[in-house]
């Protein structure tokens, strides 16, 4: 029996993440802890607007709709937002490979012409435009959507960690993590494995089989130390 993995990531990327687990032999299970909802982006926000940024796919996402000025640059936080950018039909995408610190680093190294809007839900308002505007650019922020925190795991996660054998909880984000901390599950059977020590911190004190966090914030690293605690628990 493969080992189970819960995907506690928002969709449509849970499933883009269980596919790839498929195909590496996995079981997923899919247990979104946050769920979206798009507002909307107000014209005005777009005012004189020459680069968009964006700290995940969901902010691209939001954005499909609205109608944004040409030649607009999107500053993408990784590989999977840049990604979605692309699919989006941004012509001018710039990937980071790694967080919105990382981000703020690149955007201020190159000198961008122009007004930047930061997109992203009303939580990460605040310290990546602060670097921005510290570093003398015309930056502002919208969040035309929002996350809802779900109230537990689903009836299949559930069942995965209340089970004789292993499993490997993921998790994506710190909003996610917190979320399933909040519902107060059993994780005695489980492996925490995140994308990143912010993403681990909220179950850091969880009783678990284990913690393993990936070397970069991104997909790829993160299946990395899924994989490194599969060898741990199933040697």
């Amino acid at each position: 029996m493969s080992l189970p993995v819960i995907v506690t990531r928002t969709l449509p990327g849970a499933r883009d993440t269980a596919e790839n687990l498929t195909r590496l032999g996995f079981a997923p299970v899919l247990s979104p802890m946050l769920s979206i909802t798009e507002t909307g982006l107000a014209p005005s926000d777009l005012k004189g607007v020459r680069h968009l940024i964006f700290t995940s796919a969901n902010g691209v996402r939001a954005v499909r709709g609205a109608e944004l000025p040409p030649d607009l640059t999107a500053w993408c936080v990784g590989p999977s937002t840049a990604d979605a950018a692309r699919e989006a039909g941004f012509a001018t995408v710039i990937g980071g490979d790694g967080n919105a610190e990382d981000l703020a680093r690149l955007i201020l190294a190159s000198y961008p012409n122009g007004p930047l809007l930061h997109i992203a839900n009303e939580a990460a308002a605040g310290e990546l435009v602060a670097a921005l505007k510290s570093g003398g650019f015309e930056a502002r922020f919208s969040a035309p959507y929002r996350t809802d925190a779900a109230r537990s795991l689903s009836a299949d996660a559930l069942a995965a960690v209340a089970g004789p054998g292993p499993v490997i909880l993921l998790l994506h984000s710190a909003k996610a993590a917190t979320a399933v901390a909040a519902s107060r599950p059993d994780l005695t059977n489980a492996a925490l494995v995140a994308i990143s020590q912010a993403a681990l911190a909220p179950l850091q004190n969880a009783v678990s089989r284990g913690h393993w966090i990936a070397a970069r914030p991104n997909e790829d690293s993160l299946v990395d130390a899924l994989q490194r605690a599969a060898a741990a628990l199933c040697p």
